[in-house]
């Protein structure tokens, strides 16, 4: 495997544009950004439709998608006939980082892949593999339970709640659902059967519930370049849907948490990171550690608070790979990002459960700068994400066991 030195400077050192693979309110909202810079960006997606309206997508297509066999030689062809050589290559989702990862040595004969190889990036994708490094560096993580078997866990002396999740994100069922909360031994036992089965033992996470909804989730968000930071600032993911896992965030805010940045540091450093990245963390009440949850080394779901705090990660990564220095910045504090159809379903749970007041949530608006997906002069996305927002809350099923 060629090193990530070596394969950039396979291609042109100023890129003519950019490639986004898939992904949804990240991927809409780093359109947005490399769009004001004049930046020519194709969206390709097998999935989710709607960043293909945004005015700021200089060509949109549909591909057979990052699992298909033809995945590569569709890119590369795609490149030869169109004239795309030297293009940024951004993954906008989970199976679409596992894939340019893995094909990193073939894609970068054409791309400028904004990734670290597969050897390297695995350590923090896969959740096992997360958290083994995790523990080297001292770093602190949930309760985490590695089973093999159906009888394995059925031995296991297990504290409810647990939640059941997925070692990376992909396109099963299972995948989608993001994680499954058990509250006994039977609901356990007949989810992980079904978990098993849709992905297999060996990729079946098991692991405590640690207190506390969206009021105790953070984020450390940045960019990378060849093993450094660039750029970062820290999050509250304040509001969640659901409102204790979240299947996705709908109320974000920056905050000050210097404790992140160092454990994020040290996390993405072993791995020489290269490019854009956001490491969940919760804190646990119980102790007050921050417990690191997930990475996400593309654009995530509030991607769109960095450039409203001043931290405009896409417009960076642009300048960067251009050739221009990129000077420190510092993210604007009160200053917080809202997903509106979703966060109203969650507040009024939270309004229900007597854990929020009507008065606070009202008073969350006075903060915002950036929305999941309208914006006045890009509003084509927000309009038809409002009725796939709608079905998909109506009709997804949140697989909690009871």
């Amino acid at each position: 495997m060629l090193s990530q030195l070596k394969m950039d400077d396979r291609v042109s050192s100023r890129p003519a544009g950019v490639v986004i693979l898939g992904g949804a309110h990240g991927t809409l909202a780093l359109a947005r950004s490399l769009g004001a810079q004049k930046v020519p960006v194709w969206l390709i997606s097998a999935d989710t439709p709607f960043p293909r309206f945004s005015r700021y997508a200089h060509r949109q297509m549909t591909w057979p998608g990052p699992e298909d066999d033809g995945a590569v030689a569709f890119l590369l062809k795609l490149a030869e006939t169109q004239g795309l050589d030297g293009f940024l290559l951004i993954p906008g989702g989970d199976p679409e980082v596992r894939f340019v990862s893995q094909a990193i040595e073939q894609l970068s004969d054409v791309f400028d892949v904004v990734l670290p190889p597969w050897q390297q990036l695995k350590w923090v994708c896969e959740k096992p593999l997360l958290y083994r490094r995790a523990r080297e560096l001292a770093l602190a993580i949930p309760l985490t339970f590695e089973f093999t078997s159906l009888e394995q866990a059925r031995a296991a002396e297990l504290r409810f709640p647990v939640i059941l999740k997925p070692n990376m994100g992909g396109r099963s069922r299972f995948a989608r659902a993001k994680a499954i909360l058990t509250n006994d031994q039977a609901s356990f036992l007949t989810a992980y059967k079904w978990a098993a089965e849709e992905i297999g033992f060996e990729n079946v996470v098991v692991q405590e519930m640690i207190p506390g909804g969206g009021e105790s989730q953070f984020s450390y968000a940045a960019l990378w370049n060849r093993g450094a930071p660039v750029a970062e600032f820290t999050a509250r993911r304040s509001r969640q849907y659901p409102v204790d896992f979240g299947y996705t965030s709908t109320f974000v805010e920056v905050v000050d948490e210097p404790q992140l940045i160092d454990a994020a540091r040290r996390l993405l450093g072993s791995i020489a990171h290269h490019g854009l990245v956001e490491v969940e963390f919760k804190r646990d009440r119980r102790d007050g550690s921050l417990k690191i949850l997930d990475v996400n080394p593309r654009p995530w779901t509030w991607f769109g608070l960095a450039a409203a705090a001043g931290v405009d990660l896409g417009a960076m990564l642009w300048a960067i790979k251009s050739g221009h220095e990129v000077g420190a910045v510092s993210a604007r504090p009160n200053t917080s990002w809202m997903y509106l159809v979703r966060d109203m379903v969650a507040v009024s749970k939270l309004i229900s459960s007597g854990r929020l007041t009507k008065r606070a949530y009202l008073r969350s608006f006075g903060s915002v700068r950036a929305w999941a997906t309208f914006t006045a002069s890009d509003p084509m996305p927000g309009l038809i994400d409002i009725p796939l927002t709608v079905w998909r809350v109506l009709t997804r099923r949140i697989l909690r066991t009871r």
